[in-house]
């Protein structure tokens, strides 16, 4: 009778934390949660073509990630919901804290930005609590600005910094971040972009476009 308790306990025992890292749609998350590493240490640093560069790739892997789990057989209740709870926690870091450290690096971390940088990671935190909680509108729809419109906004709008001074594009970038921080925390209707492979083809070829406009600006 012993031994049967003990190896029920055994086999009642859950993977361990690392054993996650092996499956392939979470691999694609951190993939992405290295492009946002990397964009937050360019955005630090002042290059801002490498920020862009990374902060369009985290959007490639996320929405990658969701592709692949959704096509891959044999995984289990548990699996998903870790990878669902992975992809929350990357996606506060990507679409809230990263365009947050832009802001302040850009304006050159003056106090004025702070309210923008806490708005922007305020909003993600509501946003993702949001839909952990409720989910889809009707099985479809986000309520609220889905967070990775964030980062698709934010890469294009950098096209036309030269366009403007420093201190302008700053005043810009500030508005634009608390336009987005207030859109993420509507009551608006947006459809999931990231469920159709046509938009995943359209994201594709947005990532190589703007990572080529960045990257001769970097040559």
């Amino acid at each position: 009778m012993m031994i049967e308790k003990k190896s029920a306990s055994h086999k009642s025992l859950p993977p361990s934390i690392l054993s996650y890292a092996r499956d392939l749609p979470n691999l694609c998350s951190l993939a992405g949660l290295a492009c946002t590493i990397l964009a937050i240490y360019y955005s630090l640093l002042g290059i801002y073509s490498a920020a862009m560069i990374g902060m369009i790739w985290a959007v490639a892997f996320d929405w990658a990630d969701g592709l692949i789990a959704r096509r891959m057989k044999g995984r289990t209740g548990d699996d998903r919901t870790f990878g669902g709870q992975l992809d929350v926690l990357i996606d506060i870091v990507s679409y809230g804290v990263t365009p947050a450290i832009l802001l302040l690096s850009y304006g050159e971390f003056e106090p004025l930005y702070l309210l923008g940088a806490f708005l922007m990671v305020a909003g993600s935190a509501l946003r993702l609590s949001y839909f952990s909680t409720f989910g889809l509108a009707d099985g479809s729809k986000y309520t609220g600005l889905a967070l990775d419109n964030n980062s698709l906004v934010l890469v294009f709008l950098f096209l036309f910094e030269s366009f403007f001074s420093k201190g302008i594009f700053a005043g810009i970038l500030l508005a634009c971040c608390v336009g987005l921080a207030s859109l993420n925390v509507s009551s608006i209707k947006t459809p999931k972009l990231s469920g159709s492979s046509t938009n995943v083809f359209i994201l594709a070829a947005y990532t190589l476009v703007i990572t080529a406009l960045y990257g001769w600006q970097l040559l």
